[in-house]
């Protein structure tokens, strides 16, 4: 079988850090489902990216399809063929879709009779003609968050698409995009040459080629290389630049050829707090900060040049000017902001619109407040005064020059922290201004203070009640508002900290500040009821709770989620034993018996005809109260023994007792003992919805 190496390279303007990840796993999803749907075998597929470049490099492709003889039956021959031997419609139907003659068909004999077949020889396509049927359109199908028009052309993309390489060995494989055509000149790195080309004479020397013209694209290698020229940099030094793997993933996807280089300025500007420096550094500039070995910050960063290293000292100067001009600000902005207390900056919350319908953050305040006096008042917290200074000025700082600038906006709350401090603010008070945010995503840390964790409960609670209360509800992945990590985020703190509280209460107090602000009073509260109650199912999810014991608890009052974790955690405990997967069978069989009656009384012990029937009524009889202190006390385990001790009772009931009496009386008493059987199972779970193997 003949085969060659395949490269495609899509040359491009240079493409947002961001945009490059997915677009790359597009890319090479679709070759390998394309060859794989042509059946086209290969020894290797391999993706390679640059902030200018997309490629996808194959070794030793199929350079054309098998020959396949294909046979398929179709109708039976009584339907194909007319009584003159004629095709019939519906026979030469089947083989007209098949593209067939008479000449390739026959009739195949099978146990139910004969029908009509064919067989027919299809000579395999060359790669390069199936590339090139399915390549347009899976350039136009790259993903990118933004696309933009270029010059005349109608086409969409990330960034303008400059060259098309195609190289089936070493032939160009004919190919027209957007008015470019397919070649072997790869585009070299503008910051070394901005002209420079140079040709890829073979698809197995891509990457060499490139390298020749100071381009690596292989990105692991470059991030390799990034590692050890930081490390190398610092080798002698008792200086370290702080390990950021997030950081080193964009900026590997900035540069085609790195150069780790040294910067630094003013000593002066480290008097600015910290998160200031690193968020300038760092997320404004995409440089990696520097520490002592005390951990303290230093006034130097390392960046990674794109350019030619001969002239890293003018390119590192260049840097340098920009990180001043920015610290300049900051220290501008932080030493303005100090000049006014925090809360003084409360009132001009008046001028900051929360959301269009909803109003001012100011309102938005006021609203916290009010859910805040709430959760004190139930929890009876003794720090109730530090909580409510906590939610007053937790968004104080985004009046500040420091955010309102939109230099620092990823600062918010920290900064905040940083003025409560300043002007004297109790330390509860300033962290949980910084904590009310917690947890900003999946891995983040929950808050720390009491007040953080009541302050994130109020602020997240009010924007989920307030943007589902107009109407702005998340779908599928639709989710603007993060309303999902909002409620999510409630959850867990109050799973963390085991507040006992009412989760509808708190949602019905939610929506008693947002009178005026709903088309409708309570507009959309029960839509956030069961928008909640899937929150609780996917903490539990995450507490590795099996499905079906979530399934059997969560129908409950699942409005205290401390309690519903506990019950849940109560049968997950039992679930596996043999005795609690007899019970359940056991209780299926009751629920199954009286699943279709509507009506029952309580039970007449006067008519219970057999020992084992007034047994089982007498043990539940006996321990529903003792099920019910325990459950009152959340001694959920308790309460399960109770119910996996009857396991034999509920057996033996069965075995010995015919439910379905001929006595019309005896039977429907007996129905009323199996559902008082099953109501005192209800009080824990319904463990019906507990899937038993076998």
């Amino acid at each position: 079988m003949n085969k060659k190496d395949f490269l495609f390279e899509l040359g491009v303007e240079e493409i947002p850090a961001g945009y490059i990840k997915n677009a790359e796993k597009y890319i090479l999803k679709r070759f390998k489902q394309e060859f794989k749907d042509a059946k086209l075998a290969y020894d290797k597929i391999e993706s390679f990216t640059t902030p200018k470049r997309f490629a996808i490099l194959v070794e030793n492709l199929q350079v054309q399809q098998a020959d396949e003889l294909v046979e398929k039956m179709g109708p039976a021959k009584r339907i194909a063929v007319q009584e003159d031997g004629s095709l019939s419609k519906a026979g030469a139907g089947f083989l007209r879709g098949a593209g067939c003659s008479e000449d390739d068909m026959f009739f195949m004999t099978t146990p139910k009779g004969e029908y009509i077949a064919y067989k027919k020889e299809i000579k395999g396509k060359k790669a390069t003609e199936i590339i090139t049927s399915f390549l347009e359109d899976l350039i136009k199908g790259i993903p990118s968050p933004k696309s933009m028009k270029w010059g005349a052309g109608k086409i969409t993309f990330a960034r303008p698409i400059r060259n098309i390489v195609l190289l089936m060995g070493s032939d160009v494989v004919p190919f027209t995009f957007n008015g470019l055509e397919s070649n072997r000149r790869v585009l070299g790195n503008r910051y070394i040459d901005f002209e420079v080309t140079k040709e890829v004479f073979e698809a197995k020397m891509y990457l060499e080629t490139l390298r020749s013209i100071s381009i690596i694209a292989d990105r692991e290698e470059r991030i390799k290389l990034i590692e050890k020229q930081i490390a190398e940099l610092y080798k002698n030094s008792s200086k370290n630049i702080i390990e950021d793997k997030k950081l080193l993933e964009v900026v590997t996807d900035l540069v085609e050829y790195p150069t780790a280089v040294i910067g630094s300025f003013d000593e002066k500007y480290l008097a600015l707090p910290d998160k200031i420096i690193t968020s300038t550094i760092s997320q404004n500039q995409k440089y990696f900060s520097v520490v002592d070995e005390e951990g303290n910050l230093c006034n130097e960063f390392c960046f990674i040049s794109n350019g030619n290293p001969e002239y890293s000292d003018i390119i590192r100067r260049g840097n340098e000017k920009v990180i001043t001009a920015r610290l300049e600000d900051a220290e501008f902005f932080f030493n303005e902001d100090r000049k006014n207390s925090l809360e003084s900056y409360v009132e001009r919350l008046k001028d900051v619109t929360f959301q269009q319908d909803l109003g001012t953050t100011f309102e938005k305040t006021n609203r916290c407040l009010e859910i805040a006096k709430y959760i004190c008042d139930s929890l009876d917290l003794n720090n109730r005064e530090q909580v409510l200074r906590t939610v007053l000025l937790a968004k104080a700082d985004l009046v500040t020059l420091m955010l309102g600038e939109k230099e620092f906006t990823k600062l918010q709350g920290y900064m905040g922290m940083k003025y409560a401090e300043l002007s004297g603010e109790e330390a509860d008070v300033a962290l949980g201004i910084y904590e009310h945010y917690s947890p900003r995503g999946q891995n983040d840390g929950l808050p720390t203070t009491i007040t953080g964790a009541v302050a994130a409960i109020a602020d997240k609670l009010d924007t989920v009640c307030g943007i589902i209360g107009v109407d702005l509800i998340p779908t599928g992945s639709n989710d603007p508002f993060a309303l999902r990590r909002a409620a999510n985020g409630i959850v867990k703190i109050l799973n963390e900290r085991d507040w006992n509280i009412d989760i509808f209460r708190l949602i019905d107090v939610a929506f008693n500040q947002l009178k005026g602000k709903l088309k409708e009073e309570n507009h959309n509260k029960e839509f956030t009821y069961n928008f909640f109650k899937q929150r609780v199912k996917w903490l539990l999810e995450e507490e590795e709770i099996a499905y079906d014991v979530i399934d059997s608890v969560l129908d409950f009052d699942f409005r205290y989620i401390g309690e519903i974790k506990k019950r849940a955690l109560a049968i997950q405990n039992f679930k596996g034993s043999q005795d609690f997967e007899g019970l359940v069978l056991g209780y299926k069989r009751v629920a199954n018996i009286i699943s279709k009656v509507k009506d029952f009384a309580d039970v007449d012990d006067t008519k219970l005809e057999e020992d084992v029937e007034k047994k089982l009524y007498s043990y539940f009889q006996d321990n529903i109260s003792s099920i019910e202190e325990y459950l009152a006390s959340s001694s959920y385990n308790q309460a399960m023994k109770i119910l996996v001790s009857a396991r034999s009772i509920i057996d033996n009931f069965f075995d010995n007792v015919m439910v379905n009496a001929e006595d019309e009386t005896v039977k429907n008493n007996r129905y009323n003992l199996l559902y008082f059987v099953k109501s005192v199972f209800m009080k824990i779970a319904d463990l019906e919805k507990i899937v038993v193997e076998n």
